[in-house]
């Protein structure tokens, strides 16, 4: 029985977390199927952008408290410190997955991101929140250390202040205010969340697909490097982009408008 469900329009994969009375929290059999789908859609070279989002009334509700239970406690006294590492790796999957993926991604975020839910928002490129969205660490009250990339990630995207506030201080952040901490791009009415998400998804998926790779490769190193490293980049990449047919016949068109 899959948990996942995967629908293809106009270039754009939706793939829904499919585990509602769960509210889609993640066993190690869920992140493996989503982390193989997220890969499986941006191998296609029919999709163009890939959206993920949750059925029912919750987005992702972190991972299995008992997968995590059984990991820490006496089901898993005989594991030494290594096979914990790679039981917490498995479940990281899916948001390296969705972080390196080809084409552009974007989270569409429904009632609770929490824990490895919050992993998957972070990750995406653009992620778009109704207003029933509710973003939360959540890792800390537990007595867990955030994994999967959280303190890079949360840090990078709302800033020091305020991924300590919802890190240590558990603060949580529903959809108008993820928006004004850079979060998310935007919040929606929850009846407007997939439409928005898919007209930005659309958007990405028209835009020539060797260019949009490479610039998302830039994207990414630019978050670290600095002004120099970056600008020698791009000219490398701009110039390559020259070469490609897509690119020749774009600039062609332009000109004849």
């Amino acid at each position: 029985m899959t948990r996942t469900e995967t629908t293809i329009h106009a270039g754009v994969a939706t793939i829904t977390l499919n585990d509602p009375e769960r509210r889609n929290a993640l066993d190690p059999e869920l992140a493996a199927e989503l982390a193989a789908e997220l890969r499986r859609q941006d191998a296609d070279p029919d999709v163009g952008a890939i959206v993920v989002t949750g059925a029912g009334k919750g987005f992702c509700a972190g991972a299995n408290l008992g997968d995590l239970a059984a990991v820490a406690g006496e089901a898993a006294g005989a594991a030494d410190l290594e096979d914990r590492r790679r039981a917490y790796l498995g479940l990281y999957e899916p948001f390296l997955a969705l972080r390196s993926a080809r084409v552009p991604t974007v989270a569409a975020v429904n009632g609770a991101a929490v824990g490895a839910g919050l992993n998957l928002v972070l990750a995406a490129d653009v992620a778009v929140a109704g207003t029933s969205a509710r973003f939360l660490s959540g890792f800390l009250r537990i007595g867990l250390h955030p994994g999967g990339g959280n303190t890079h990630m949360l840090t990078a995207r709302v800033g020091p202040q305020v991924a300590a506030a919802m890190t240590l201080f558990g603060e949580v952040l529903d959809g108008a205010e993820a928006e004004r901490h850079g979060l998310v791009l935007r919040c929606v009415a929850d009846a407007d969340l997939l439409p928005a998400a898919h007209e930005l998804a659309a958007r990405a998926a028209a835009y020539p697909p060797a260019a949009t790779a490479r610039c998302k490769e830039t994207l990414r190193m630019a978050a670290d490097a600095d002004f120099d490293a970056t600008l020698a980049a791009e000219v490398t990449a701009q110039v390559w982009t020259t070469t490609l047919p897509e690119t020749a016949q774009l600039l062609a068109d332009m000109q004849r408008r």
